[in-house]
């Protein structure tokens, strides 16, 4: 070990000297006389070889050499701190940083997250999302909601909800097409995801009982499905939707299911955070939350 660190005790006394430009506010801060500042200062002056202050008034300036220890004196002491502070849960209070998939953001998340706010505004929710097919769990996001992306140990996975996937269409085209058989839907654009896996229009065919073999289709390719989904209340061609991402709007009657056929292995939406995060209590609550919110929205489709 470098000799020199046995004057760690002295480096405090040089950091807060050096941050108020006093020895005898760094006195008053580490609850000392000023006389033992200066011993300590004077300790390490001499250790090091060099002088680490000049007096210039009533202030003591740093040398050049005590200025360049300084910067690095104060990045060691800042990442001390964000050691001393990952060891430490955190309270409710802060912010929570969750990921999770643009189309779930903008229709489910959002529109619901002010009851959470309501609730607990003391914890501030930063989203984030991303066009990936699945939502990473990275050492700054806390919470990930979607379909994962990793497997590794000490991982917490909480379930909120799976979600048939099925074709939509805006009212007037499905009055203008006359829709009564899947095979009529050839005939339109088929809208789908750019990245997603977890539909596919030959599937969907398959199930109806529709060989598209030797079917030539037009396709339309969007990043989210969101996207697609406005395209489609727009009049333009027929999009894979699921009750989170087109209920409301087929409630509202700006869509509609023009048959009742789902591909049942379609999204599913899980909760997922480290176990040893210091922001437990955090997402303690919000995740909580998201599964109160998720049985009521699973509540809601399954009455009608």
């Amino acid at each position: 070990m470098d000799k020199r660190l046995h004057f760690l005790s002295n480096i405090r006394y040089f950091e807060a000297a050096a941050r108020w430009e006093s020895y005898s506010r760094a006195a008053q801060e580490l609850c000392v006389t000023q006389a033992a500042v200066s011993q300590k200062l004077r300790q390490l002056e001499e250790a090091l070889g060099c002088k680490l202050f000049i007096r210039q008034g009533r202030d003591m300036v740093l040398t050049g050499e005590g200025q360049r220890l300084y910067t690095k004196v104060s990045s060691a002491f800042e990442t001390l701190i964000e050691g001393l502070n990952a060891t430490q849960p955190e309270p409710i209070e802060g912010v929570l940083s969750v990921a999770t998939s643009p189309s779930f953001a903008a229709r489910w998340l959002m529109p619901r997250l002010w009851k959470f706010s309501l609730e607990y505004p003391e914890t501030l929710i930063r989203i984030s999302s991303a066009m990936a097919p699945k939502v990473a769990l990275t050492s700054e996001i806390d919470v990930a909601i979607g379909e994962v992306n990793f497997h590794e140990e000490g991982i917490v996975r909480e379930m909120l909800f799976n979600e048939a996937v099925f074709p939509v269409c805006s009212p007037s085209l499905a009055r203008d097409m006359k829709l009564t058989h899947p095979e009529q839907l050839l005939k339109c654009w088929l809208i789908k995801g750019i990245r997603s896996h977890h539909f596919s229009w030959e599937s969907w065919f398959a199930k109806a009982n529709v060989d598209i073999s030797q079917r030539a289709c037009e396709w339309m390719e969007v990043d989210t499905l969101d996207m697609g989904i406005n395209a489609v209340i727009a009049g333009h061609g027929v999009c894979p939707g699921t009750d989170s991402l087109a209920g409301d709007f087929i409630e509202r009657g700006l869509l509609v299911k023009p048959f009742d056929i789902e591909l049942d292995n379609g999204i599913e939406y899980v909760a997922s955070y480290h176990s040893n995060s210091i922001r437990k209590a955090r997402i303690s609550v919000f995740v909580q939350w998201l599964k109160r919110e998720a049985l009521q929205h699973a509540n809601l489709f399954e009455n009608r």
